[in-house]
């Protein structure tokens, strides 16, 4: 009963188990390592996604936004960056929000800023992490603001990336795994990030 709640309710699986445990009965869902053998055909074809988005950039994401892969294409975001940043486990809100990382070469960081850390916060309160309710407060106390708006002629709030003295917009594309099992599988997600204008499409293809 409380895995079917749970199902239409769309509880993601570490909170089912979670669900489970409170209840005294055994967690339904295993929490494996990303390299264990039974993920293979998973990672596997996350990597051939990876791969085939060349030359835009395009990360997988676990729960917390730490970054667990990423194509070639995402050294062209993180050029510039602290070397601390990059340390693993790299994570994508502060190296995003940062003033070391991405922030000083994002030309509408109110826009993004606000808009990630909407979600950071969303997903806090929705599944009462604490790790995630931290990074909320961290990357809020960052230097920035949540000032601008995107322009009324944008279908996408674009990332507005200044690389070599030329301003690069891309919107990005999440996709998940349907009908994970696994929890690990759950809640790992692709960010993949595609030109908004042709002069972007053209640059990076010129950069790459």
């Amino acid at each position: 009963m409380i895995e079917r709640l749970a199902h239409h309710m769309e509880i993601p699986l570490r909170e089912r188990n979670q669900l489970m445990l409170a209840a005294g009965l055994a967690p339904t869902h295993p929490e494996r390592e990303l390299d264990a053998p039974e993920l293979l055909a998973v990672t596997r074809a996350l990597q051939s996604l990876l791969e085939a988005h060349m030359p835009f950039p395009a990360l997988v994401l676990d729960r917390w936004w730490d970054i667990v892969d990423r194509n070639a294409a995402t050294d062209l975001l993180l050029a510039g960056c602290a070397a601390h940043l990059l340390e693993p486990p790299m994570n994508a809100v502060r190296l995003t929000l940062h003033p070391e990382g991405l922030a000083p070469r994002i030309a509408n960081l109110g826009q993004w800023r606000s808009r990630l850390l909407a979600q950071v916060q969303a997903r806090s309160d929705r599944d009462g992490d604490l790790r995630l309710r931290d990074l909320a407060e961290e990357a809020a106390a960052y230097p920035g603001d949540g000032a601008g708006r995107p322009a009324l002629t944008d279908v996408v709030m674009p990332l507005e990336l200044t690389i070599d003295g030329a301003t690069l917009r891309f919107f990005s594309i999440s996709a998940t795994v349907e009908s994970a099992r696994d929890v690990t599988v759950d809640e790992l997600r692709i960010e993949a990030f595609y030109p908004s204008d042709e002069d972007t499409r053209n640059i990076v293809f010129a950069l790459t």
